[in-house]
């Protein structure tokens, strides 16, 4: 695994991880996200995770999922 810490102790993958869980402190969201060992393989999107509480990213298919809003 690629990857390097962030400011909150977890460990940040590039975009080939293909999944991330989000925590509300971390949005917005944008892919690749800054914190990444790859942030500039591809055009930063921003993603809107309302509603389903997941987004797929449209350059990489990486999909983010807001875990803690499940009750």
């Amino acid at each position: 695994m690629n990857g390097e810490t962030t400011g909150n102790g977890e460990t940040a993958t590039s975009c080939a991880e293909q999944r991330h869980e989000i925590r509300t402190q971390d949005l917005p969201i944008s892919c690749p996200m800054p914190n990444t060992s790859d942030w500039n393989a591809h055009p930063r999107v921003y993603l809107e995770l309302a509603g389903s509480g997941e987004a797929l990213c449209p350059y990489c298919g990486t999909l983010y999922v807001l875990i803690d809003d499940k009750v």
